[in-house]
């Protein structure tokens, strides 16, 4: 395959970011950039897969996909009319199936209303919705058996392209379940509706389904009465785990199922509108990856003018991602994934004593006054000195959460902010100084808007423009380069790193963990500006 390894981050005029990210702790990141590259398969061209034998990797791809969508989603049609659109639908996937087989792909990843859409009303969404047996209860094969059950053709096209393909298939659907008024939940219709992924083997079974339970503005469906923690296991690379877009937020199922049933990989179907600085499709993506030390295959629907766009195949070192606010083209990626991720390098095995500004760092948190007394006078560690000349505090929209902060001004320095019971904390230099404003914030509360959530967060950002008010805003482009450390107080241990430069790149942090019941974030070597580094905590029980 014919491609460019560039270096760096000049991409700020291209139209389109695809990119492969290789090795936190190599300074040197090579990215691949171009469509072409990534859907003839992501893997090709890295010489960190080439070292490694054959059988310690698996082969994923996931599809971010520009659905076709009804004219009107609110009108009551036929269940005819319905699977007209959905087969339009499914024609592509099925194009992408058999374009991923010749990859030599295991298991392919379909995104969140993918197939029929959204924005329905419980009743008109009901002629899109598959009818669907309990896999727990049922053993079936849609594709070999497709009268066993009626309404149920889109899962029978599904697991036909799986034995197509010869590979697990993961998509997401509406589906319907008959239930009895004499069941506490049952809706007044007379039936539940649930947005559904499900997971098909090589061979067409249906293996099991994972019914979506945070809804995000979804009056369509219904909640399930249990929550499902579906866990299901390949020949290929054991087991995986599976949950649905706003799901990643909450503590049930995304957190449990991680913590409780033992999963390396998780498959993630999603339709997520990028909320920049802090929740970008594929920033939210890596932070989990790297957070939990697993592999994360997410694939989002294609529609940038609704601000949806941001798939990828992460690892916890590597990512292979796409995103993409101007081609309407739909994309697919193909990668080579370790079956066995292996995570950053925490605080504990670190050999970082030696680093002066790691030194600098382990100091400020013990609490050393840091200065030397000789014969005439006291020599103070530089630090003291800046935290002298304490920056002016402000406040500022992020993301319709009320931050504090401070601003990043001059070459190195030591800034902290304060907010309820979280302080933030940054160690920074900067080789050369930018004409942008940066800063520093903090928030630890109850964010409202688009969902109810507790978090804590420290945040790095660069700033819309030179105004204090301009920070927070949705900025995608930079040129600062910083190496810092950046650290906090926090009072959960689920702390997510959010980590972008400027052309929608991802970063790894160099080092990440806990110091001192301080969490803290590590990195030197940008490869481009600096948009976003962020520490982001989730509080579940304050919810």
């Amino acid at each position: 395959v014919a491609h460019a390894h560039i270096r760096g981050g000049r991409r700020a005029k291209s139209r389109f970011t695809v990119c492969i990210m290789s090795g936190a702790r190599s300074k040197l990141a090579l990215f691949l950039c171009g469509c072409y590259v990534v859907a003839l398969g992501a893997h090709t061209g890295k010489e960190s897969v080439a070292e490694h034998h054959e059988a310690e990797y698996y082969v994923a791809a996931v599809y971010e996909h520009p659905s076709i969508l009804s004219p009107n989603p609110l009108a009551l049609i036929s269940r005819q009319e319905a699977l007209e659109l959905m087969n339009q639908n499914l024609d592509i996937y099925e194009q992408q199936v058999m374009t991923a087989a010749q990859k030599g792909v295991q298991i392919i990843v379909f995104p969140e209303d993918g197939i029929h859409g959204f924005n329905f009303t419980r009743t008109s969404i009901y002629p899109f919705l598959d009818f669907m047996p309990s896999p727990q209860v049922v053993g079936w094969n849609p594709c070999l058996e497709p009268r066993r059950f009626n309404d149920t053709e889109v899962l029978q096209r599904l697991s036909c392209m799986a034995i197509e393909g010869d590979m697990f298939l993961v998509a997401n659907l509406g589906t319907k379940q008959p239930c009895h008024s004499s069941d506490r939940g049952c809706p007044n219709d007379g039936r539940y509706q649930f947005n559904t992924d499900v997971v098909f083997s090589n061979k067409g079974t249906l293996v099991d389904r994972y019914r979506k339970h945070n809804l995000y503005f979804e009056s369509a469906f219904d909640v399930p009465l249990n929550v499902d923690h579906i866990t299901f296991d390949t020949p290929f690379a054991g087991r995986f785990g599976i949950f649905t877009c706003f799901d990643i937020l909450f503590f049930d199922p995304a957190i449990r199922l991680l913590r409780d049933y033992k999963v390396k990989h998780v498959v993630y179907p999603t339709a997520w509108m990028n909320q920049l600085p802090l929740l970008a499709a594929v920033e939210i993506q890596k932070a989990f990856a790297v957070a939990f030390g697993i592999n994360v295959l997410a694939a989002n629907v294609h529609h940038p003018v609704l601000g949806m766009t941001g798939s990828g195949i992460h690892t916890p070192l590597e990512s292979f991602w796409y995103h993409d606010m101007e081609n309407p083209e739909g994309h697919l990626i193909i990668a080579r994934v370790a079956k066995n991720p292996v995570g950053l390098m925490g605080a504990e095995n670190a050999t970082g004593e030696t680093d002066p500004s790691h030194s600098k760092f382990l100091k400020i948190l013990s609490g050393d006054p840091y200065c030397e007394k000789d014969a005439q006078e006291v020599h103070c560690d530089e630090a003291t000195k800046w935290n002298m000349n304490a920056s002016p505090t402000f406040h500022s929209e992020m993301m319709y959460d009320n931050f504090t902060l401070v601003p990043v001004w001059g070459k190195e320095g030591y800034l902290h902010v304060c907010s309820n019971g979280l302080c933030c904390y940054l160690l920074y230099e900067r080789p050369t100084l930018s004409e942008e404003l940066y800063a520093l914030g903090v928030f630890d509360g109850l964010h409202t808007v688009h969902g109810t959530y507790y978090i804590q967060v420290c945040a790095l950002v660069r700033c819309g423009g030179l105004g204090f008010d301009t920070c927070g805003q949705e900025i995608t482009e930079a040129t600062g380069i910083f190496e810092f450390h950046l650290w906090g107080n926090f009072s959960t241990s689920y702390v997510f790193p959010l980590f972008l430069t400027s052309g929608m790149t991802l970063e790894v942090p160099d080092q990440l963990g806990w110091e001192k019941d301080h969490y803290f974030l590590r990195k030197s070597g940008l490869s481009s500006g600096l948009v976003t580094a962020a520490l982001y905590g989730r509080l579940y029980e304050r919810d």
